[in-house]
């Protein structure tokens, strides 16, 4: 199974498929996910630190543009794990002071 480490808070391994950003809450990172998973707030977005995420999703592509965001993030709700990888979220509930939205569908 693949492992998702988050640096100085957590790691833990996955079934390979789950989505990142289910991978994160159900592990205990309070991620954002305003919108529900529909990659249209992108409270979401992660750093990939280490680890391939695949190539950036047309999805994606739109809502950094829309953003007026460069595309060196990654959306979690958008992704899934295939391997080992590294990331650090971007915005956190604790960070922000924000609800973090409804949860995404797996």
């Amino acid at each position: 199974m693949p492992k998702v480490t988050i640096p100085d808070k957590a790691s833990f391994e996955v079934k390979s498929g789950t989505k990142l950003v289910l991978a994160l809450e159900d592990n205990g990172i309070d991620i954002l996910h305003r919108c529900g998973g529909k990659a249209k707030c992108t409270t979401c977005r992660v750093d990939v630190l280490e680890g391939d995420l695949g190539p950036l999703t047309d999805i994606e592509k739109a809502a950094f543009q829309a953003k007026g965001l460069d595309e060196s993030a990654r959306l979690s709700c958008q992704v899934r794990i295939q391997e080992d990888v590294t990331v650090q979220p971007e915005k956190t509930v604790s960070s922000t002071g924000l609800d973090p939205g409804p949860r995404p569908e797996g």
